[in-house]
């Protein structure tokens, strides 16, 4: 096994900054959705809107393509990052309590892909979509 020097302060003070850039992230992601919203549907169509609701145009349409295809790598930027963050105070906490073998399990763990389809099935159910 590995020899480990880990400085809690410094795992704190990063996994800290790291917190602080996952806010900032989340509101810029909330900022992301409803800017793309307001895009869609300010973009126009090209028929005309006399018979009642304006229907989607096809920048619209291309926008609303965009975000269903790039979702699930946009979930994961904060999935990842939590992940990381919480593999490092969990095994930054088992070495605190001298038990190498599960701070070396917690390290493995939070470097695991996220699960994006989870990610994906969650956020659609969020949004009342399924």
């Amino acid at each position: 096994m590995p020899a480990w020097d880990i400085s809690p302060s410094g795992v704190e003070s990063v996994t800290s900054l790291v917190g602080l850039a996952m806010d900032d992230m989340a509101k810029d992601i909330k900022a992301y959705g409803t800017d793309v919203e307001s895009a869609a549907t300010s973009a126009g169509t090209i028929s005309g809107g006399d018979c009642g609701k304006v229907p989607t145009g096809p920048v619209g349409i291309a926008l609303a393509l965009f975000v269903d295809r790039t979702m699930g790598d946009v979930l994961s930027l904060g999935a990842r990052a939590g992940k990381s963050v919480n593999g490092a105070i969990e095994a930054t906490n088992h070495y605190l309590r001298g038990d190498q073998e599960k701070a070396a399990i917690a390290q493995r763990n939070a470097a695991k892909a996220v699960d994006v389809e989870a990610l994906l099935e969650a956020a659609r159910k969020k949004g009342g979509k399924g």
